[in-house]
């Protein structure tokens, strides 16, 4: 489906919504990941309000597209875009990592049951979905019309588990399977590239036998085209490396690794809300 400008402005103005609640929720928390979720708010906009096959008044549709989000310790931009699709109140996203709440730091199926898995441990949520591309090919054959879609972080491929999963979707060609590697560049303890080289990230994958798109992780017209490309390719799986800039939309916490794993105290979070409302406004004002 191609997007129009109009619809483009209105999942850029989601976007930034779902940025707003993610500082809300950290600073009502007081713990938490920031830059991640904050990079990665337009790849789940995308998602969930244009390309994903869901229903959020039925979560547990047989014919749904299933979600696996590996790098769980992201889970406040999968939160808040779930709340803004409607599976339950936006008001609930402050309960995040509260003693009794559904909202733990790293997702967790029996608590919210309308998640697709519990992930947090680096490297195991590729497995996890190819193990369900697998099974829906052997429900549905070759020709299902079902998508699994995993979201991935660029330090977890520091792990060996995921070249596990990456090697055998490719020799499975996996055509049902999309995974999406958030390429921005930092880990807990500072930039991939000085802890562990990733590069040639590519044509690595390339070598496994996956498509390969690359694309601006923060460029929704950019994004929701590569999910179209996926759709087009029959003998392997795809992976669309997105480059992302961790802690998008506050200038104070872009590119800087340092927001890995920390959340906002009240004064960084009232200036970084100033500053995505005026954003908002900006993306508004064009719009109209």
């Amino acid at each position: 489906m191609i997007l129009t400008e109009s619809k483009i402005r209105e999942l850029e103005l989601k976007a930034n919504q779902i940025r707003q609640s993610i500082i809300e929720m950290l600073l009502s928390a007081g713990s938490g990941h920031t830059a991640g979720p904050l990079g990665m708010a337009d790849v789940f906009t995308t998602l969930y309000f244009h390309t994903l096959k869901h229903n959020p008044k039925q979560p547990n549709w047989p014919e749904r597209d299933r979600l696996v989000l590996s790098n769980g310790h992201i889970a406040p931009v999968l939160y808040a875009t779930m709340a803004h699709a409607g599976y339950f109140p936006v008001s609930e996203l402050k309960t995040l990592r509260k003693f009794g709440t559904r909202l733990q730091g790293h997702p967790h199926r029996e608590y919210l049951p309308m998640l697709e898995t519990s992930s947090g441990p680096l490297g195991a949520g590729l497995s996890q979905a190819v193990g369900m591309a697998l099974a829906d090919r052997m429900d549905n054959g070759k020709d299902t019309q079902k998508r699994i879609y995993c979201l991935t972080s660029d330090g977890e491929h520091d792990e060996g588990n995921t070249w596990e999963a990456i090697m055998l979707a490719g020799k499975e060609k996996l055509n049902n399977l999309v995974s999406v590697v958030d390429r921005n560049n930092i880990q807990i303890d500072g930039y991939t590239e000085d802890i562990m080289p990733l590069e040639p990230l590519a044509n690595k994958y390339i070598t496994f036998n996956w498509h390969v798109i690359e694309i601006d992780g923060n460029n929704i017209a950019e994004i929701a085209l590569a999910f179209d490309e996926a759709k087009t390719i029959f003998e392997k799986p795809t992976v669309i490396i997105a480059h992302t800039i961790p802690g998008r939309g506050v200038a104070e916490f872009e590119r800087k690794y340092e927001w890995h794993g920390k959340a906002p105290n009240r004064e960084e979070a009232e200036m970084a809300l100033k500053e995505l409302r005026t954003l908002g406004g900006k993306i508004k004002s064009e719009h109209e």
